[in-house]
């Protein structure tokens, strides 16, 4: 038989920065069907929990992701979303908040690894997203799943490949400095005409945040953004650590 540990569930709760009211809940929230089989007394799993947790958050990464990008098309924000509450993206934070050890669940279904797989913990994820929504409210559960996903433009910069540099390099700057705010110089070119090169650097609130080569313009301004990129996942644009020497 196998069961959750007091310490991981007080852990998990420090972790999350909420403490349940209803500790029936969190237990609830906790249970996979499984532990049902050998505890026929229980009376629910987490599976209705986890129908509802889904909508909640995908209601309050909605609101974040609308306030926090105003400039973003639909198209954008949808794939945004799509990144913060697929599979694999919520089983991984489920691991980073220790849920796995707070699980209850068959002595059966542990030795198969289901403490450990995915599915389950995405669901448990989203049914302790459901608990804490009854537990408290909509902005109380906003705020945990802001806390939980940190800074969330360079979360979604370290989750997108990056095809367009340039493009999401104005994504990321644009919400928090405004529109104009990045801007591209051409320093160098030399070579002759069929042998081009050219060297750029990407100024953030006229602070060099990458320099980059190409043997175009688009190319070196491209390699520039790669460069910012880099610099903004570690601590953000505005950072003078970050800055390119002249």
């Amino acid at each position: 038989m196998s069961s959750k540990k007091p310490d991981a569930i007080a852990q998990l709760q420090q972790r999350i920065a909420h403490a349940f009211r209803d500790p029936l809940l969190l237990e609830c929230a906790l249970t996979h069907p499984s532990y049902l089989h050998d505890h026929p007394d229980v009376a629910e799993s987490n599976q209705r929990l986890e129908f509802l947790g889904d909508a909640v958050l995908q209601l309050a990464l909605t609101e974040v992701l609308f306030d926090m990008f105003p400039g973003d098309r639909e198209g954008s924000l949808s794939k945004y979303r799509s990144m913060l509450s697929k599979g694999k993206f919520l089983s991984d934070l489920a691991r980073e908040i220790g849920l796995p050890a707070a699980m209850r669940m068959s002595a059966s279904e542990e030795a198969a690894g289901g403490r450990n797989r995915d599915s389950a913990l995405e669901d448990a994820f989203e049914a302790l997203i459901g608990a804490i929504y009854i537990d408290s409210d909509l902005a109380v559960t906003r705020r945990v799943v802001l806390g939980l996903l940190g800074a969330l433009p360079e979360r979604l910069a370290s989750m997108t490949p990056v095809e367009n540099p340039k493009g999401r390099l104005q994504e990321l700057v644009q919400p928090v400095y405004g529109n104009n705010a990045v801007r591209y110089v051409v320093t160098h070119a030399s070579g002759g005409d069929h042998e081009r090169e050219y060297e750029a650097t990407v100024h953030i609130n006229d602070k060099p945040m990458g320099r980059g080569r190409g043997t175009s313009k688009k190319t070196a301004e491209e390699a520039a953004a790669l460069e910012a990129l880099k610099a903004f996942e570690t601590s953000g644009p505005a950072s003078s650590n970050n800055a390119v020497a002249p």
